[in-house]
């Protein structure tokens, strides 16, 4: 049967799928325009299953906070091209999922990807747009801490954002940015050596072991330069611990205390596509 070029761009508009794919729905669902647009999305999860075993190792990474900035979330939507990752279309879908995520405070991923949005599952609105784009697509992580302020940062470029949370309301607006870009540069492991778990730090130290015992230093005195080098780790890894990267005469922890006193970092989270 003929479809008309109105119906077609109205299929187009609904499911953004190509012109001549919607076309061929629409013939193929002899004009009924509700089971063209399950044909596109049946044909969506055909695409996403051929292309499962696909690289999706470009992506938009995105993180925000709510109005009253007690909790922030970072998600992260991945696809194969830098061309796709660049899209306004893909960036505004990953920022609806990111609403979503703020607006539902979900506990884990899968339970973001059961949010529904427009009446259907996130999960299912990526497969769907498997199809459309032609990609594999693929909603890797997502972050979330709540606290007295949360901050986010995201580097331009959309591959690199965090969240930080204070034991304050009220941040200063530039203390919180200055700590939230601290995290993305720096890449901390913990916010303080206090939570780092005891088995990286036992592997830590027997990497050190390890190195000075390859450098032919003492078996006797092993421990002891380990420790050492320990301790240099710790500043390099715990956030409070770490240079200031504005001010390297001073630490995160000591910026903090001279903006506010008692102001620290409770938690973070930070996604980079190329970590």
């Amino acid at each position: 049967m003929s479809v008309t070029t109105a119906d077609v761009v109205k299929l187009r508009h609904a499911t953004g799928a190509g012109m001549m794919d919607c076309k061929n729905a629409l013939i193929e669902a002899e004009g009924n325009f509700d089971r063209a647009i399950e044909i596109i999305r049946e044909r969506g999860k055909l695409v996403a299953s051929k292309r499962a075993d696909r690289e999706a190792t470009e992506g938009c990474v995105l993180a925000r906070v709510t109005g009253d900035k007690k909790f922030g979330a970072v998600v992260v939507l991945n696809c194969e091209t830098d061309f796709v990752a660049k899209n306004e279309k893909f960036i505004a879908f990953t920022s609806q999922i990111l609403d979503a995520a703020l607006a539902n405070q979900p506990a884990t991923l899968d339970e973001l990807k059961n949010i529904k949005i427009d009446g259907r599952s996130i999960g299912d609105q990526v497969t769907e747009q498997v199809g459309i784009i032609g990609e594999k697509l693929d909603l890797s992580f997502y972050g979330k801490i709540s606290a007295e302020t949360v901050v986010p940062y995201i580097h331009p470029g959309n591959k690199l954002a965090t969240v930080v949370g204070f034991s304050k309301a009220g941040v200063d607006a530039q203390v919180g940015k200055d700590v939230a870009m601290q995290v993305a540069a720096m890449n901390p492991v913990a916010v303080s050596r206090d939570v780092i778990a005891s088995e990286v730090i036992e592997k830590e130290l027997e990497i050190a072991k390890e190195k000075f015992r390859l450098e032919g230093k003492p078996e006797a005195m092993l421990d002891k330069i380990a420790q050492g080098a320990l301790q240099k780790w710790f500043q390099e890894s715990a956030l409070l611990e770490q240079t200031f990267v504005k001010d390297g005469k001073i630490s995160v922890k000591q910026y903090l205390e001279q903006q506010d006193k008692g102001l620290t970092v409770t938690a973070f989270e930070r996604y980079a596509l190329d970590a």
